[in-house]
């Protein structure tokens, strides 16, 4: 993949993001640099298939510690003071190259699986967390389904998991579950009666069997694929929380989840920005330069801006996280404004670069091109961990009250 100039490093000031933050940064940064970024355009084009599972990044992941940065010591992480801005700032780096990627295997395996595990009870914790960390373990977070995934009621939800003497039997169906093809274990919202509960299952037991992976316009490495549930087996010692309440254990996790979806936008955001300003300080038209052309001058102005404020905001959000353990309406203004980015930025730097934004490889000069593959990664931000109609429902409920916003 091409190598330009980073822009955030003149444009931007860190005078408020703690030193422990940056030291990670550096360290995110240049594992990107050397393990992601080479294998980048691959991750990123290559169609979905169960033997393109990036084992080998999801390897060099664990072999180089970086799992272990969100989590406490007493599991094996690193105990940082402020884990969750460190997480976000992981996502960045790694999505600056690979977007699905880093929502595979930092989203799905660090903050969803990770996060809920936390969380869990202390022998679900103490078993299931510090190999996560070690990078023993592959986990899915399955919450969605056919007919339910923005609207995760009970009513919605069609998977049921029925009391047995010594345990749970599951039967249903959860679709768009990421990592699904390689998991080896997965934890799964069910209908529980009137309530639901979250439990944990081994993938590799008889009743679970797992569809082929979905094809999908962008994320090509976030395999997602169908898990269905035969008479599927969860002792009681593997409930996730309390009966009953697995909804808001779900909620936790997705909460933080949409702060990363905010980061990975910034990321995409920022590598659509530095690729065409490399492109239009290069490139010249009728006789100068396209970063001559004032209307380009202003609409990358105001891409500065929005880039400022999105990484701003995800920062503020993992940061008010970390101090008092609540950052939902934050959060949920993170990914709308860090997915609506990557969006519109993706859009102007292809059109910017012309040919050279739409083709994915030029073979004339063998040149491997980004930007059509941030665009189609793009577009799923937008959607995914809570659609950004209902992030907006959730900022008009702090505004006006539930009285009024329902």
């Amino acid at each position: 993949m091409q190598v330009v100039k980073r822009r955030a490093e003149s444009l931007y000031s860190d005078v408020f993001v703690p030193g422990e933050t940056l030291a990670i940064r550096k360290e995110a940064r240049q594992f990107a640099d050397d393990v992601v970024r080479p294998i980048a355009y691959e991750l990123n084009t290559t169609p979905e298939a169960r033997e393109t599972f990036p084992r080998g990044l999801f390897d060099a992941l664990a072999k180089n510690g970086i799992y272990e940065i969100p989590y406490p010591a007493d599991v094996g992480g690193r105990g940082l003071e402020f884990p969750t801005l460190a997480t976000m700032t992981v996502l960045e780096e790694l999505a600056y190259y690979s977007p699905s990627a880093a929502s595979a295997l930092y989203d799905g395996q660090a903050i969803l699986c990770g996060k809920t595990l936390e969380n869990a009870p202390q022998h679900l914790r103490n078993e299931y967390l510090p190999k996560l960390v070690r990078g023993e373990l592959v986990g899915s977070f399955a919450t969605s389904e056919p007919d339910a995934s923005t609207d995760l009621s009970p009513a919605a939800m069609k998977t049921v998991a029925t009391r047995v003497d010594d345990g749970w039997r599951v039967n249903g169906r959860k679709r768009w579950i990421t990592n699904s093809v390689a998991a080896d274990f997965i934890l799964v919202l069910c209908r529980t009666g009137d309530a639901q509960t979250f439990l944990l299952a081994d993938m590799k037991q008889d009743g679970i069997s797992v569809g082929e992976p979905d094809l999908k316009m962008g994320n090509h490495a976030q395999l997602t694929a169908d898990v269905i549930f035969d008479n599927a087996y969860v002792p009681e010692s593997h409930v996730v929380g309390t009966v009953g309440g697995g909804l808001k254990a779900a909620l936790t996790a997705l909460t933080l989840g949409r702060m990363g979806i905010g980061a990975i936008g910034v990321a995409m955001g920022q590598a659509a920005f530095d690729y065409a300003c490399d492109h239009m300080e290069k490139r010249k038209v009728f006789g100068q330069e396209l970063a001559r052309f004032q209307h380009w001058q202003f609409t990358f102005a105001d891409h500065a801006m929005a880039i400022e404020n999105a990484r701003a905001l995800y920062q503020k959000a993992a940061y008010l996280y970390d101090k008092t353990g609540r950052a939902d309406t934050e959060a949920a203004m993170a990914k709308v404004v860090g997915s609506e980015l990557a969006v519109e930025l993706a859009r102007d730097a292809i059109q910017v670069c012309g040919a050279y934004g739409f083709a994915r490889q030029v073979k004339g000069s063998n040149q491997q091109l980004p930007l059509e593959a941030i665009y189609r990664d793009a577009k799923i931000g937008e959607i995914y961990e809570g659609a950004n109609e209902i992030q907006r429902w959730i900022i008009a409920r702090k505004i006006f009250g539930r009285a009024l916003a329902g």
